[in-house]
C-alpha cells in the first residue's frame, strides 16, 4: 500500500549532471534500474535549460565542471526556485566543500564513486520532498483561485474529488444536509465549506455540539429567554437558532440529543419558528441546517433511540465523508499542510519528513482519522517527540 500511493514523486525528473560520460551512463542505468526518470546533462549550462521556478524534479550534478562548477550551477539553480533539491557529487577532497554548500542550500551530498543502494535512497528522499513542495504550492495557488472547496477539503483520491463535487453540488441547495461521518473525520470543515460556498456566506456560521451541552440547558441556549424566564436570567438571551438568521445551523454529534428535545427540535424545523423560553411570541427563523453524525440513525430510530420523524426531516440530502484509511494517498500532502500550519502557529522549524516517515504514516490505522494525524504532526513538531511518534507510528503499522 505504501508502495502505490507514494507512487507519484516517481513521475518527477532527476537532473543528472557531469562532465564524465562514464558517471552519466552509471547515474542513468541506476536510476532507471528504480523506474526513476532521468534527464543527463554534460555541462551546467546544458541543465539549466531544462531548469526553472516549479521544475518537476530535483538536480544532482558534480561539483568539478569546466567552465561552471557544479557550486555555481547550485547558486544559478537556487536562484530560480530556493525550494529546490540539489544533491552535490565529490571527490574524497571535495567533501570539506560539500558540507559548506549544505549550509548555503544544498539537500545533501553523495561521495564518488557511490554507492547505488545509498544513492537511490537519497535520490527518493529528495524526490519526496520535491513533491511535497510541489503540491504545496499548488494549494496555494488554489486558494489564491479562490475554490474554497480545494482549500477546506484537502487530498487529490478519487473520494476527496466526489466530495468536493458534491458539496458544491449542495452548497446553493435550500435544503437539510445530513453529514456521517467518523470520529476526526472532518464533519464540521465539510459543513464550513457547504456555508462558505452558499449565498449565506456572509451571515453566521452556528455549530453546537448536542453531545457536549447538558439537557437542562439546551432550551435556553438553543432557543433563547426572556428576561425572568426563569431564576438567574436577569436579561434577554437571544438563541442560537434566532441568532443564525441568514446563516447556517450545525447540530453535531446529534445522535446524542435526548428524545425529549428532539421532539421540540422537530417542532421548530417543522415551523421554523421559535419562542423564547418565557414568551409566547413566536419569531421566524431563517437558517440553513446541517445536521452531522458517526451513527446510522435510521438503525439508531428502529432501535427507539433517535426519532424517525425528525430523522426524515434532517435527511433530505445526505454526504458520506471517507475514513483516512481509504484514502492513504491523501496522508502525505494532509500531513506536510498540518506541519506547515503547526510550524507558523507556533513559529516553530517545519518538521521534514523523510520516505519511512511517509510510509510509517500511510501504513497507520487512524482510527481518529484527520484528527489524530492533525495531532501527530502537532507531537512532531511541537512537543518535539518525534521517536516516540515514529516508534508508535511503526509499532501499530
Amino acid at each position: 500500500m505504501a508502495h502505490q500511493t507514494l507512487e507519484h514523486w516517481r513521475e518527477l525528473i532527476v537532473l543528472f549532471v557531469d562532465d564524465e560520460e562514464s558517471m552519466r551512463l552509471s547515474a542513468e542505468q541506476c536510476l532507471q534500474l528504480e523506474d526513476l526518470n532521468v534527464i543527463t546533462c554534460t555541462d551546467a549550462e546544458e541543465a539549466l535549460r531544462h531548469l526553472k521556478p516549479d521544475f518537476n524534479g530535483i538536480l544532482v550534478t558534480d561539483i568539478k565542471m569546466p567552465k561552471t562548477s557544479g557550486l555555481e550551477l547550485m547558486d544559478r539553480a537556487l536562484s530560480l526556485d530556493p525550494e529546490l533539491p540539489v544533491i552535490l557529487l565529490t571527490g574524497h577532497g571535495d567533501i570539506d566543500t560539500a558540507v559548506t554548500a549544505m549550509h548555503k542550500g544544498a539537500f545533501d551530498f553523495q561521495q564518488k564513486p557511490f554507492n547505488p543502494d545509498h544513492f537511490i535512497r537519497m535520490v527518493e528522499h529528495a524526490l519526496v520532498q520535491r513533491s511535497l513542495v510541489l503540491d504545496n504550492r499548488a494549494l496555494r495557488k488554489q486558494a489564491k483561485a479562490s475554490d474554497i472547496a480545494d482549500v477546506y477539503l484537502l487530498g487529490k483520491s478519487a473520494p476527496m474529488q466526489q466530495l468536493r463535487d458534491m458539496v458544491r453540488d449542495l452548497a446553493d441547495l435550500p435544503v437539510n444536509v445530513l453529514i456521517y461521518g467518523e470520529t476526526g473525520s472532518g464533519k464540521e470543515q465539510v459543513a464550513h465549506c457547504l456555508h462558505q460556498l452558499s449565498c449565506r456566506q456572509k451571515a453566521p456560521f452556528v455549530a453546537l455540539n448536542c453531545a457536549a451541552m447538558p439537557e437542562h440547558l439546551f432550551e435556553s441556549e438553543v432557543f433563547g429567554f426572556e428576561k425572568g424566564a426563569f431564576t438567574g436570567a436577569d436579561r434577554q438571551h437571544t438563541g442560537k437558532l434566532e441568532f443564525a438568521s441568514g446563516g447556517t445551523v450545525l447540530l453535531d454529534e446529534i445522535e446524542a440529543m435526548p428524545i425529549t428535545l428532539q421532539v421540540k427540535l422537530l417542532r421548530v424545523l417543522q415551523e421554523m419558528k421559535v419562542e423564547r423560553l418565557g414568551s409566547n411570541r413566536q419569531i421566524d427563523l431563517d437558517f440553513r441546517l446541517i445536521a452531522a453524525t458517526k451513527t446510522d440513525l435510521l438503525v439508531a430510530s428502529d432501535a427507539g433511540l433517535f426519532r424517525e420523524d425528525l430523522y426524515f426531516r434532517l435527511n433530505v440530502a445526505e454526504i458520506h465523508i471517507p475514513p483516512l484509511r481509504e484514502r492513504r494517498e491523501d496522508i502525505p500532502q494532509l500531513f506536510d499542510a498540518f506541519v506547515q500550519e503547526v510550524g507558523l502557529t507556533y513559529e516553530r522549524d517545519v518538521y521534514s519528513a523523510d520516505l519511512d516517515d511517509l510510509k510509517a504514516l500511510i501504513q497507520h490505522r487512524w482510527q481518529g482519522n484527520v484528527r489524530e494525524l492533525k495531532n501527530t504532526a502537532i507531537r512532531l513538531n511541537v512537543l518535539l517527540l518525534a521517536e516516540w511518534v515514529k516508534n508508535f507510528l511503526w509499532l501499530s503499522c
